[in-house]
Formats: C-alpha cells, structure tokens, sequence
C-alpha cells in the first residue's frame, strides 16, 4: 500500500476531487495548509502599500492506495490541478506498512514475519 500525498491550489481541489471520485477513489484526508516552494511568496498591494505573503494557502490531499494504483492517482491528480504556472504543487509517494480499520479492527497491508 502506498499514500499519495499532494499539495494542490485550493482552487484546483473540486476539480480533482470530482475526477479521483468518478474513477473510484473516494477515501482522502484533506487539510487546509500554508506553504510555499519555488516561487517563494507573492506581492500583493493592500490599501497602496506592497505586502509580501511567504505562505500562500494550499490543501494537502491524502490518498492510501494499492501500489498498483498509483501512477493512476497521481495522473488524475496531475491532469486536475495543473495550471502550469509556479506554484501548482507537488506530490510525495510513501509507503504504508499497515491499515488498522477502526471499526471492525480490519487490518490490511504488508503481512508481518
């Protein structure tokens, strides 16, 4: 199992989230984030002064899938929140040693020795 970890422009998040749910994914954690990367911030005027905002607002998307599902989330995720400008986001692939379901105590992932 793998978790597909994606920072995207909130304004980018009703498109992808409609996207992943009409091919099937429809389990993700989503935060509201403050972060920034290349583009180091913005300037902006407010009320005739320039203001410099370092962290710009992001929604973090957590997804859990099987290995072999992937490349397929991450495309989606691609082809949804591009805009190809600085800023767009990025992705992070980690690996999940295991899944505990709460409620029934389910467990999937890697078997242990």
């Amino acid at each position: 199992m793998k978790m597909v970890i994606a920072i995207i422009r909130p304004e980018k998040f009703e498109a992808v989230e409609d996207a992943l749910a009409e091919k099937g994914y429809l389990g993700m954690t989503v935060t509201e984030v403050k972060g920034r990367g290349e583009q180091k911030g913005i300037k902006l005027q407010y009320r005739g002064t320039t203001v410099e905002v370092d962290l710009l607002p992001k929604i973090k998307l957590e997804i859990v899938v099987d290995e072999e599902h992937v490349n397929e989330v991450i495309d989606i995720i691609c082809q949804n929140a591009r805009t190809g400008k600085y800023g767009d986001g990025r992705i992070f692939v980690i690996s999940i040693e295991k899944s505990v379901r709460i409620r029934t105590g389910e467990i999937s992932g890697i078997p242990e020795n």
